[in-house]
């Protein structure tokens, strides 16, 4: 396999991670891959945020993967700073490649680089196969989460 690059995510890979975003299941229902407006609006407001990282990971000069690793300073836990993991995804064929082991261990990298206590993550109660590569990276399935659509 040819090198692989993690890089900040620029605005002409939307196109590419939107495309991720809605290839599988429970992404095709709620992503719109036809209209990139309400993306590019999120962008932006990722990329005003210091403690906002979307990365792409680019081979061969195409986007195959992305995460949104966000950093969250707290007062719990004796006042640590903590990162959410969010939106990885691996285009369809670079699954089972290592790729996605490569983009956590991206993140959990940063997460030591900015000083982070805890990186945390969830992952839809559907996704079986995701919750068994989390664990065998070391993540223990430690809560439940909740949601509230607004």
């Amino acid at each position: 396999m040819s090198a692989l690059e993690i890089r900040p995510a620029a605005p002409t890979d939307i196109p590419a991670v939107v495309a991720m975003l809605a290839d599988d299941p429970l992404g095709a229902q709620r992503e719109s891959p036809d209209d990139l407006a309400p993306y590019r609006a999120a962008f932006q407001r990722l990329a005003n945020d210091p403690n906002q990282h979307l990365v792409v990971a680019v081979r061969e000069g195409g986007v195959v993967g992305t995460l949104q690793l966000t950093v969250i300073p707290g007062l719990s836990r004796r006042g640590s700073t903590r990162s959410i993991i969010e939106g990885v995804r691996v285009h369809a064929d670079e699954r089972g490649s290592g790729l996605g082991t490569q983009l956590i261990q991206w993140a959990v990298d940063e997460s030591r680089r900015q000083n982070c206590q805890l990186v945390q993550l969830t992952s839809d109660a559907t996704r079986t196969d995701a919750h068994r590569f989390y664990e065998r990276l070391g993540f223990t399935a430690s809560h439940i989460g909740f949601k509230l659509a607004l």
